[in-house]
């Protein structure tokens, strides 16, 4: 299930007050930094303008000056270390030699240490008017003495109020705290339900909560309550997140998104904190719904782990489970979570009065496809000649984000090509590179090893073809893709949730037929088969253990599935038979896949003609889909090999006429997917 890939734009105007505010932010400041250095330039120049430059003179070169009779006129001041110092006035500027340079003083300062009768008679002797004046500091001498203090404590109630306010991200000591919760409102949210598809029964299970939202009274009259949380359930890229902005779309109330591993930090006590913020929000904003992402990242089982049960994480569920069903009645407030393992989530969380409902959001079927197909070419210029059936029948397995992929890549295609718009080639070359794999053009394979695929890939596909529980075969090609050398890709004819024994035992002649090709024509084997083995075997240990489909071990289930609840997934299966049982298990086990492949073998001894003409072909044409092979196995002649794009549109067109009426109305998937043997 999915819906439209590309999110709603922000209208133009949101977007230019967006830039006005930020200009406006920079010229605050720029203002700020600007009137801040006016200051000082001020304060600078007020300072040398309260102040005459002044020589520092020795005592020697004082007494010098004084009895040649050169000062005129002199202040003195008594400093705070209780000694004077002598400012004078030269009658004229004289010049003296420091540091190996002229400098003309006409201004001068000396230390007397003290003054007494003695000095005052020099001065007097030798003509100097003088004058005592306090030795406090100026003015701006305190100003200055106290600025960088007064900067400091300005500069600590700037920093403060910022980490108070968010800081602009909310990344600060003071706001660990706060929730990260995104509010999207009504004209953010222009999804719903015409925009999803392929999940019908999980949009009219949702449908009633949009109903509630829209009219309370409808249902509380009665006595009834809405449930308090919904849990989506489904693999990933099934549509769950799409599907929870939906409903907030089609109720038209504020939403607020967030990740489960956005609550829990390295700090002791954040994650409940940041819960207790989120509904205190949610509560200002009702009615409205919360859409938590990934909740298995804060709900899985307590006392799990090393941590015990004061662990940070079972805090934040603590929190999270009080606040959606504790004392404190959250009306209006909709929680809605989103995980692909239900299975590690605690107990509690699941209860009635919380997740009231557990909505399934499985992978789509034929039709479920085909919608969402049509949903996400709505803004691609498709051709005539596609067939969204045909592409949704050959696509089983596959969910709403690997579709919109699909769809995504066939526009990549066609832009490569200069094309006006997709077409069913693009379709094809897409969905052989999402299901096979990147054509790797850059190997190059021997003709001796080309044949020897070709012969492998040729015995899947009339395995396949000729078996009477077979899957139609789709395409067989021999050019390397992904970590295969060759693929057979299968198309089921029916819907298929329970699969019997006979379908099960002929699944495992398909997989075995590669091999037993290789070995009926070469007398040999290769390692090309090790998927085939792995895939046979799994299989088979299923059929014995899990599915009671062997008369030796009887109808008993030996498989044990035991899940760490702290990890979350499978570490062990413990065995819990016998030894004996156990060889039995490995006698059956082995049994069935050296039957299967015996009869593979006889298939191929007994059609070893057609082995030959169909593997011939393949070696040539390098790629034969499944009208191909009818052909060659109604020993008749194949057409022209494809080299354009129109020949290819010609041949499809060609196939789908000679598809037949219960071919084209079939709609069945496969539960395991569009079924790969690869070598």
């Amino acid at each position: 299930m999915n819906g439209n890939p590309q999110s709603p734009q922000r209208p133009k105007r949101d977007s230019e007050d967006d830039n006005d505010l930020t200009v406006s932010r920079v010229l605050r400041n720029v203002l700020i930094w600007v009137g801040i250095l006016v200051s000082l330039v001020m304060i600078g120049m007020l300072m040398s303008n309260g102040q005459r430059q002044e020589f520092q003179l020795t005592f020697n070169e004082y007494m010098e000056v004084v009895k040649a009779d050169r000062v005129q006129y002199a202040t003195v001041t008594k400093t705070q270390l209780n000694d004077f110092e002598f400012h004078g006035t030269l009658k004229e500027a004289i010049t003296i030699q420091r540091d190996n340079r002229t400098i003309d003083v006409k201004n001068f300062r000396t230390k007397l240490g003290v003054v007494d009768s003695q000095s005052e008679a020099l001065w007097r002797e030798h003509g100097i008017g003088w004058s005592y004046e306090s030795g406090d500091s100026p003015w701006w001498v305190s100003i200055v003495q106290f600025l960088p203090w007064v900067l400091l404590i300005v500069a600590f109630f700037f920093i403060s109020r910022r980490m108070q306010m968010g800081g602009g991200g909310g990344k600060n000591i003071f706001s660990f705290g706060k929730s990260k919760a995104r509010l999207l409102t009504e004209a953010n949210l222009q999804i719903n339900f015409t925009d999803v598809a392929g999940a019908d029964e999980a949009k009219e299970e949702l449908r009633e909560i949009v109903e509630f939202l829209r009219d309370p009274s409808r249902f509380t009259r009665l006595g009834g309550k809405i449930p308090r949380g919904v849990l989506l359930l489904g693999p990933p890229g099934t549509g769950k997140t799409l599907l929870a902005r939906a409903v907030a779309g089609e109720a038209g109330v504020p939403f607020f998104t967030i990740s489960g591993a956005e609550f829990v930090e390295m700090f002791v006590g954040v994650g409940a904190s940041r819960v207790r913020d989120l509904f205190e929000q949610a509560k200002k904003q009702s009615p409205c719904i919360v859409f938590i992402d990934e909740i298995d990242a804060v709900g899985r089982h307590r006392g799990a782990g090393v941590g015990g049960g004061h662990d940070e994480r079972e805090q934040t569920l603590n929190q999270l489970l009080v606040e959606m069903d504790g004392f404190e009645q959250n009306s209006g407030i909709i929680i809605i979570a989103a995980t692909n393992r239900p299975d590690v989530l605690d107990p509690a969380l699941l209860r009635p009065g919380r997740f009231d409902r557990q909505v399934v959001v499985d992978r789509p079927d034929v039709l479920g496809r085909l919608g969402i197909l049509k949903v996400h070419t709505r803004k691609v210029p498709i051709s005539k000649d596609v067939n969204l059936e045909i592409i949704a029948k050959s696509t089983p397995g596959m969910s709403g984000a690997d579709l919109a992929n699909l769809v995504n890549e066939a526009a990549l295609l066609a832009a490569r090509r200069n094309s006006i718009d997709v077409t069913m080639y693009d379709f094809e070359n897409a969905k052989d590179k999402v299901l096979m794999g990147v054509e790797r053009k850059s190997m190059v394979m021997s003709d001796k090893e080309k044949e020897t695929t070709a012969y492998h890939e040729i015995g899947h596909a009339l395995a396949g073809k000729l078996l009477k529980h077979g899957d139609e075969v789709h395409k067989v090609t021999i050019i390397p893709r992904g970590r295969a050398l060759g693929v057979t890709s299968y198309l089921p004819n029916e819907e298929m949730h329970t699969m019997s024994r006979d379908q099960l035992e002929t699944r495992l002649v398909m997989l075995l037929a590669g091999r037993a090709a290789e070995r009926v024509v070469f007398d040999q084997l290769n390692t090309g088969a090790s998927n085939d083995l792995e895939r046979a075997t799994t299989i088979a240990k299923k059929m014995v253990c899990e599915f009671g489909m062997s008369d030796l071990i009887g109808p008993v289930r030996y498989a044990s599935h035991h899940d760490e609840v702290f990890l979350g997934r499978e570490i062990s299966q413990p065995r819990d038979h016998s030894e004996e049982t156990a060889r039995s298990i490995d006698g059956e086990v082995r049994r069935i896949i050296v039957e299967s492949e015996h009869k593979a073998e006889q298939l191929m001894r007994d059609n070893i003609e057609l082995l030959h003409r169909c593997s011939k072909a393949l070696v040539e044409r390098e790629i034969l889909d499944g009208s191909e092979l009818d052909v060659l196995i109604r020993n008749e002649e194949l057409p022209p090999i494809i080299k354009d794009v129109a020949s290819f549109r010609e041949k499809m067109k060609t196939s789908a006429q000679a598809t037949s009426p219960e071919q084209a109305k079939d709609q069945g998937t496969n539960p395991d997917g569009l079924a790969l043997n690869s070598l």
